[in-house]
């Protein structure tokens, strides 16, 4: 895990030279951020460059927002999400809670819930309990590419560090297995939280026990990251939630040859 600053998003060609000393080749489709899904919806892909503070290490977090209503499998509930960037689920929109309504709503296209979860971590010195704090971007601005609002947020008046997780991601190609670095984009943590890591070890499957047999109202913002991070529906990624360091693929099971054997100091 990580502190980072965000230092762009979305780059272009001259941006990536400029900010992340990249020369991308004429033929590159690094800045294609539009496209078509499968399903011929419009989507945006969005990149964002972190740096990292120690180190000044470059990572990117990727999102992708598809032109399409956000439902469930069945398609009995949608996703609703407020101008604050809070999401809930409801089957129709009179039964949506009160907290909720008492914000303006809408349903939620595919990946804003993840996107405005980074960007409540990011630009978290705004009130969100004031009535009138908003936190919404131009839906049809971003189906265009459009992403000025949240550019002119780098660096702004709202912004801080966040706390990230740093992955591998392992993937097959050409039949092999490759590994590439990653950052999980479903949950992100307050950055001055990477103190409590050092203090406990939450890698240990007793603490995030304990952590789950509490409310959610009971955790504390970096103890519901360790919840999402590892519950059910939480990273499959290979991760270690302690600081940041140089990755070794001896220590990632799943990348290497060794066996685990029942009887070992392995099991």
């Amino acid at each position: 895990m990580f502190e980072a600053k965000v230092i762009a998003i979305n780059p272009t060609a001259e941006e990536y030279k400029d900010l992340l000393n990249i020369e991308l080749p004429e033929d590159s489709k690094a800045t294609d951020y539009l496209g078509k899904s499968r399903e011929g919806n419009a989507y945006l892909r969005v990149d964002i460059w972190l740096s990292e503070v120690k180190n000044d290490d470059k990572f990117k977090i990727t999102f992708f927002l598809e032109d399409k209503e956000r439902e469930n499998k069945d398609r009995t509930k949608k996703q609703y999400i407020n101008n604050i960037g809070r999401c809930t689920w409801a089957d129709d929109v009179n039964n949506l809670p009160d907290w909720f309504t008492k914000r303006e709503h809408r349903v939620a296209f595919v990946g804003e819930e993840e996107l405005y979860e980074f960007l409540r971590m990011w630009l978290s010195k705004l009130d969100y309990m004031k009535e009138d704090s908003v936190l919404q971007a131009d839906w049809r601005k971003l189906m265009k590419g459009n992403l000025s609002e949240l550019k002119a947020q780098v660096d702004g008046a709202y912004c801080t560090n966040i706390g990230a997780l740093a992955t591998i991601v392992m993937k097959e190609k050409d039949g092999k297995n490759m590994e590439y670095q990653g950052v999980y984009n479903k949950a992100f943590f307050p950055y001055y939280s990477m103190k409590n890591f050092r203090l406990i070890n939450y890698n240990d499957v007793s603490v995030q026990k304990n952590l789950r047999n509490k409310s959610l109202k009971e955790l504390k913002p970096h103890e519901r990251f360790v919840v999402n991070v590892t519950g059910e529906y939480g990273c499959r990624d290979y991760y270690i939630l302690s600081d940041l360091k140089e990755y070794k693929s001896k220590e990632n099971i799943a990348a290497s040859n060794a066996v685990l054997s029942s009887d070992g100091d392995d099991f």
